[in-house]
């Protein structure tokens, strides 16, 4: 056993005397765990110090505001003194928000996996006071249980390995930091083909439940990008495989209990393989990324569930995740009075108080029965039933919906994460736009502009983004995804705007990247900037998480700064980090959908100039028809007539016919012959 330290952890740092310092923090996550009895400290100069001087290693604990396993170890082991005092006395204890730091995050769930354990949340990992890993694991009950051994003896254990040996300790500090150091040398390759999208997209869809939609079994995961990848598929060779592994799949997750049929909004993924039960958390980044897909489907399939899903999702936003001066919000928590799933769950009783004599029919549509669906209860859900009915049926349903709403309206609301995160932001601001186009919705544009607002105001320091937002403070250094998503987003505003100041904002974050992320050895880019203090090693990876993997936004970024400005190194670029990760495929191609999906706006993309008077009734017209389009790899441009187009664009000669609002379609070099009609558009496009 290591010698008593009682005395030595009281000892003063930069954050005065020991204790819990959590409560000057702006994460919500964070502050749930600020009255705990543990000395919990944030991540920084200050606990790696202490740890140093202390001779003790670091307890690091990382999970997120809406993480449902995380309050179970919370209530469990940090709120129990017994425990707390364990902890206190062998270990500097340091909290993490994962979504704060993505970046420290990512660095110690990957030393986990290295250690052949699944990642997850709560992340618990032992380190040297020089931040480095050397074991860890997830969740951990309090005593030995569900096969795992009991938090305290694990406490107990790791501080005796180690205090009495030490050649152990440094020989997985050795191993897991040269692994780590590996993941900033991703393996580069020759780039990308066509037909290897077409190999790729073929295994992929081999993998896709056929009944139930989604990959085989549970958990499923709603896998925006990969979904994406699909359509594309189908879009590109015409096999009917790829559109319906998508659509049985979007339609699912519409229909399931995946979906909050009464509020609107996705929750993070299904346990069962059926989008039956959920993980009742919501995350923005899910419904951003789902809003955008089913816009890209419907614009395709007009299908109507697909386009209620969008009003109604992007309505529980704008009504409960949106900040008074216009950013939005990271999550909904899985939890409410301590019960996961509560507040959305029905018996038949409340159901028929409610609903009286028109209580059966919305039972046998939304799967209401006595013993209900899920441990006793009724995740309300329409996979029985997923054909719309007849309009005066679903308008009865519609009313019945809302009596529930507002009935659920009183329950005990699961908690707010209203921290204010950059990247989150820009996924949201862009499937708005997109949304905001498709369905001729001027106030979802409005909002995306006001969201872009706030992030460039009050997330701007010093000329440079920070990743995260809360009371007035903005927090830590931004991320690559930070950057890339709203340089899309900025690049999205620009196209359905013609605001010049949008272009310019994306150029200017794009030299930001190259300047603090770059990496001119290799091409790509690092998840972190070359000046955020206090990580182990900068990753570099174009790996999707849950989120669309920073190099692979940044790709289709510098492939729209190239085909909108011209600008060759842009396209070097664009071409440069396909190259540094090309041959990661042979590894794994699965995580690489945003990737794929880049290379395809870069190599083929789709062109739509529309010549004419920004106000003209005609040019709209045109402008409509092509945003109608369901053209993933689509950039559309509004010119007034006798502006200049890059040179080297395939449109730079064109002109007005007869003095009309005239469009043009290009794909690689070859434009088509001058359209004035909007039918004649919708042909071109669809021919394109």
């Amino acid at each position: 056993m290591p010698p008593a330290i009682h005395d030595i952890s009281r000892v003063k740092t930069g954050y005065g005397m020991t204790g819990n310092l959590l409560a000057n923090e702006t994460s919500p996550y964070l502050l749930q765990h600020s009255g705990n009895p543990v000395d919990w400290m944030p991540w920084g100069r200050a606990a790696l110090q202490r740890a140093e001087d202390t001779n003790r290693p670091i307890l690091l604990s990382v999970g997120y505001a809406a993480c449902h396993w995380c309050h179970v170890m919370a209530h469990e082991s940090f709120e129990d003194p017994e425990t707390a005092a364990l902890m206190n006395e062998l270990f500097v204890n340091v909290k993490v928000d994962r979504e704060e730091r993505p970046d420290i995050d990512a660095i110690y769930q990957a030393a986990l996996a290295m250690l052949g354990e699944h990642g997850g949340w709560p992340l618990t990992m032992f380190l040297t006071p020089r931040g480095e890993p050397f074991w860890g694991g997830t969740y951990f009950p309090p005593e030995s249980r569900f096969g795992r051994p009991g938090f305290r003896d694990v406490l107990r254990s790791v501080s005796s390995v180690y205090h009495s040996d030490p050649e152990r300790v440094q020989h997985n500090v050795c191993a897991l930091r040269g692994a780590l150091e590996d993941m900033a040398r991703p393996r580069g390759g020759n780039g990308f083909s066509g037909a290897l999208l077409d190999e790729i997209a073929s295994r992929l869809v081999g993998e896709i439940d056929p009944v139930n939609g989604g990959t085989h079994g549970a958990p499923k995961f709603p896998q925006a990008a990969m979904l994406e990848q699909l359509w594309r598929a189908w879009k590109r060779t015409g096999d009917t495989r790829y559109r319906d592994a998508v659509t049985t799949t979007l339609t699912r997750i519409c229909q399931g209990g995946i979906y909050d049929h009464l509020g609107g909004g996705f929750a993070r993924y299904a346990v069962d393989d059926r989008w039956l039960v959920p993980h009742f958390e919501k995350m923005l980044y899910d419904n951003a990324q789902l809003v955008s897909l089913l816009t890209l489907v419907w614009q395709e399939t007009r299908d109507s569930v697909y386009a209620a899903r969008i009003e109604e999702t992007i309505g529980w936003v704008l009504r409960e995740m949106t900040h008074a001066d216009g950013g939005f919000f990271s999550s909904l928590d899985a939890d409410s009075e301590g019960e996961e799933g509560r507040f959305y769950v029905w018996s038949r009783a409340e159901i028929e108080t409610l609903l009286g004599e028109r209580a059966e029919r919305f039972c046998r549509f939304y799967d209401v029965t006595a013993g209900g669906n899920w441990e006793g209860r009724t995740i309300l859900n329409r996979l029985a039933a997923p054909e719309p009915g007849d309009g005066e049926t679903e308008a009865a349903l519609a009313e019945d919906r809302r009596v529930l709403f507002e009935a659920r309206a009183e329950r005990v609301r699961p908690a707010l994460d209203d921290k204010i995160l950059a990247d989150w932001n820009g996924l949201t601001i862009g499937a708005l736009v997109q949304a905001g186009r498709a369905f001729e919705r001027p106030e979802w544009l409005a909002a995306a502009a006001r969201a872009f607002a706030f992030v460039c105001e009050a997330m701007t320091v010093d000329g440079r983004l920070r990743h995260s937002w809360r009371d007035g403070r903005a927090n830590h250094p931004a991320t690559l995804d930070d950057y890339a998503n709203m340089c899309r987003a900025a690049l999205l505003l620009y196209e359905a705007t013609g605001e010049a100041d949008y272009l310019a904002r994306a150029e200017g974050w794009v030299a930001l990247v190259e300047r603090h992320h770059g990496d001119e050895a290799g091409g790509g880019y690092f998840f972190a900037a070359d000046d955020t203090p206090d990580l182990l090693v900068r990753n570099k990876t174009a790996l999707d998480n849950p989120t669309p993997s920073g190099n692979g936004v940044m790709v289709d970024v510098l492939a729209r700064l190239w085909l909108l400005t011209g600008r060759g190194e842009y396209r070097a670029a664009a071409a440069a980090a396909l190259v540094a990760f090309s041959g990661e495929v042979t590894r794994n191609f699965f995580p690489l959908s945003t990737l794929f999906n880049s290379f395809e706006t870069l190599a083929a993309p789709v062109q739509i100039v529309v010549i004419g008077g920004p106000d003209a009734s005609d040019t709209r017209a045109l402008e409509r028809t092509a945003a109608e389009a369901s053209i993933p790899s689509r950039i559309v441009q509004v010119v007034a007539p006798g502006t200049a187009l890059p040179a080297g664009h395939p449109a730079a000669e064109m002109t007005q016919l007869d003095g009309r609002a005239t469009a043009y379609v290009c794909r690689g070099q070859v434009c088509s012959l001058p359209i004035t009609a909007a039918a004649d558009l919708a042909s071109a496009i669809g021919a394109a």
